[in-house]
């Protein structure tokens, strides 16, 4: 998931917008507020804008993903330690015996916010709806697993069928999916926010009800003051696991993360998911024990964009080129000095804390080495106008170590490089979906389900709704095809770290360093924890009467 505090860049999925930092520390934080808990209470989360509306299919930045969090819950989640253990929520069960036909049974007793009964067909309408290519979602290639996607959702020219043959309604509460291929991790993809169940209420006005939804999780939608807050209050009607454990929660939109750190530390707001780079040195001294670090797994990048001159596929001496840039920047010395030792130097494409994390991946090619670097750009014939642009979003806290990244390129290859800065996520995110990037973006990517594929095939594919560098490989397809058709998740999990060794090769984009979560909390609320795609567990937080 693309991230709006780095999701995902994303993300989700989702892509991420702020700076997203962390070391050692507490997981969570427990301290606080120190009087009584007050079961109705409302606590305030700092937030960005969303990019667009809050139809799940359609969102891909975190700052709606945290809202679509709280308004829906999915057919399975997984657990947050890092065991990458399925969880069932809305599902009673998840089953297979070939891993292409799958049936789910659901939980009885489910209503939607508005009183309907989430059934079967609650899911089946809305995979077929956000899968087709005339509503135009952000999110509709999750369905391509799905037999019948491409009669919805044709690479050229109208849709052949309204709806995917793929997907059966048995009864109320079971119905069944059936795969183009065998996709030994499907399971674990049904845990992302595109999935979600929807009321027929949507179809009477999508663009509506995206901008005041109906879901099925533990809150419900009461406003949304466009650029100022989102507020939600507790369903107390909720059947699943994670109840709210408070009254509500209002999502306070704030310009830049160093407003957003202020308000906590002002005890005007009460949540903030990331510290700004230039409060990583006193923010435990602001803060105290209501400081905190948490793992992560997520990780920031700069990815090229090939629909440009600069940047050509298949072109083995362009490749070398994104390598040298890649050998000209001193990840050390920026995670140490810049970000204040919060951030660890990353040596693959893929985040920490996932199925098939392998360590080091990358080799040389994360190394600082100026001399190397400028030899193997001089090498491959130099960068195309010896310039290139980093677009970042101003808002997120990212001005401190694109600049720190440019002076590393200047400096030891003689390569001009230009901190591009838009003035909000919101814009970064647009001028990438318009293709209007003009050499390189900041890329941040946090898990939607905790395996390696999540960040290769969501990023890398072919035509896959995250690739916003619009990557292409039929090497790279050929190896993810056949990490999906492996027999059994240890296999799919073996022939991915493969692909990301051949990723090394082509670099669609260039690895920088592994997120972790660094936040803190105002005094008012306490239970304040986070997952591992650095989402607040709004559910848990307590707050002090």
């Amino acid at each position: 998931m693309r991230g709006a505090k780095s999701a995902k860049w994303v993300a989700s999925a989702i892509v991420v917008a702020l700076a997203a930092t962390a070391c050692g520390g507490n997981d969570s934080s427990n301290d606080g507020g120190k009087g009584e808990v007050d079961p109705n209470g409302v606590f305030r989360l700092t937030n960005s804008e969303p990019q667009g509306n809050l139809q799940p299919a359609n969102s891909r930045d975190t700052a709606s993903g945290q809202v679509i969090k709280g308004l829906f819950s999915q057919l399975v989640d997984y657990k947050k330690d890092g065991s990458a253990e399925l969880v069932y929520v809305n599902a009673e069960s998840v089953e297979t015996e070939d891993n292409r036909t799958w049936t789910v049974k659901l939980k009885k007793g489910w209503k939607f916010h508005d009183g309907e009964e989430v059934t079967s067909k609650s899911f089946v309408d809305a995979w077929n709806w956000a899968a087709n290519i005339d509503n135009n979602q952000q999110n509709s290639y999750w369905f391509a697993d799905i037999k019948g996607y491409e009669d919805v959702h044709p690479s050229k020219g109208k849709p052949k069928a309204k709806e995917m043959s793929g997907l059966k309604v048995v009864d109320d509460h079971t119905f069944t999916i059936e795969l183009t291929e065998p996709v030994t991790y499907f399971n674990y993809k049904l845990a992302y926010s595109a999935w979600s169940p929807l009321p027929s209420k949507f179809y009477d006005d999508p663009k509506a009800y995206g901008d005041k939804p109906v879901g099925n999780g533990p809150y419900k939608f009461v406003s949304w003051e466009r650029k100022k807050k989102i507020t939600l209050e507790r369903y107390d009607e909720y059947q699943g696991p994670d109840k709210a454990e408070n009254g509500g929660v209002e999502l306070v939109v704030y310009n830049t993360l160093e407003a957003q750190y202020q308000a906590v530390a002002s005890e005007k707001a009460d949540v903030i998911t990331q510290i700004p780079p230039r409060d990583l040195p006193k923010y435990r001294q602001d803060f105290g024990d209501r400081a905190i670090d948490a793992p992560m797994a997520g990780v920031q990048s700069i990815v090229p964009v090939f629909y440009g001159d600069q940047w050509k596929l298949g072109d083995e001496k362009n490749a070398k080129l994104r390598q040298g840039l890649s050998m000209a920047i001193d990840r050390k010395t920026i995670t140490d000095k810049v970000l204040n030792g919060s951030r660890v130097p990353a040596t693959g494409f893929v985040g920490p804390n996932v199925l098939g994390f392998q360590e080091g991946v990358l080799g040389e090619v994360a190394e600082y080495n100026p001399e190397k670097a400028k030899k193997t750009i001089e090498d491959a014939g130099g960068v195309p106008g010896n310039k290139v642009h980093i677009q970042y979003n101003a808002d997120g806290g990212h001005k401190e170590w694109v600049e720190a990244v440019c002076n590393n390129i200047r400096q030891n290859t003689g390569v001009e490089c230009i901190p591009d800065a838009k003035v909000d996520f919101q814009t970064d995110l647009n001028t990438r979906d318009a293709k209007k990037v003009k050499s390189m973006y900041r890329g941040g990517w946090v898990l939607d389900y905790p395996v390696n594929v999540n960040f290769m095939r969501e990023l890398y594919e072919t035509g896959a709704d995250s690739n916003t560098g619009f990557f292409s490989s039929k090497k790279v397809d050929e190896l993810f095809k056949k990490g999906d058709s492996a027999a059994d998740l240890d296999g799919t999990v073996k022939a991915y770290q493969d692909a990301e060794k051949e990723l090394v090769k082509e670099m669609p984009a260039i690895p920088l360093w592994y997120y972790s979560t660094q936040a803190a909390h105002s005094k008012k609320v306490n239970n304040v924890e986070f997952d591992l795609a650095n989402f607040l567990l709004m559910h848990k937080v307590k707050v002090v009467k």
